[in-house]
């Protein structure tokens, strides 16, 4: 009797990576569109912002570097390219937008970082792999939007560049259930370790002193 899908990624896809030794946590594209309902990027997903910040106030508490990231074009596009012809609700996040404000709550300390990008990855065309790597860190916990998208992306690029991908499922999000557990469960078999958010706070704690 042949196995069924479920017991089939199991026995393929069954691996973990477990947690690294230097963590930084990265909040993806935490801005406004996504949390208004008035902007037709809102992806109704609040729960995943409040997890978000639990996890950085963990982050700030455990000394463990806390990396913001938005997405902000040109006034004109020009450095828009395929991904902003393609998705057309990146033009909320020309330059100078009211939907690319942080989102409530999410606002940056002066000592933490904030990497502007143009596309998906939080790793393409920026200077972030290098920035890491220069800490020593060997390990990404993803929170943000949306998770088909952008963390997604971000999965893959960390698992990529030698980086531990780590996502808390309840830090995460998307515009609609179904894109959003699909993601999860491909980015768990195939290139990072979906937890939960209670897990990683425990492993955050662990770096307190």
């Amino acid at each position: 009797m042949s196995e069924d899908r479920s017991e089939n990624y199991a026995r393929a896809y069954g691996g973990r990576l477990g947690f690294g030794h230097k963590p930084a946590l990265i909040l993806i594209d935490l801005v406004l569109a996504y949390f208004d309902s008035d902007c037709d990027l809102w992806a109704d997903c609040d729960h995943a912002l409040a997890s978000a910040i639990r996890l950085r106030d963990g982050a700030r508490a455990a000394g463990v570097p806390v990396i913001y990231t938005n997405v902000v074009y040109h006034p004109k596009a020009l450095d828009g390219g395929r991904f902003f012809q393609k998705a057309l609700p990146l033009r909320h996040f020309l330059r100078g937008s009211k939907w690319g404000e942080w989102a409530p709550g999410i606002e940056p300390r002066e000592d933490e970082l904030v990497v502007s990008k143009q596309y998906a990855s939080v790793f393409f065309g920026t200077s972030l792999a290098s920035t890491l790597t220069s800490w020593g860190v060997d390990t990404v916990i993803l929170t943000g939007v949306s998770t088909s998208g952008c963390v997604r992306a971000s999965c893959v690029d960390a698992n990529s560049h030698g980086f531990i991908p780590i996502i808390p499922r309840e830090a995460v999000g998307d515009r609609h259930p179904d894109p959003h557990e699909a993601n999860l469960f491909d980015m768990n078999a195939k290139y990072g370790d979906v937890v939960s958010e209670e897990e990683t706070l425990a492993y955050l704690k662990g770096f307190e002193k």
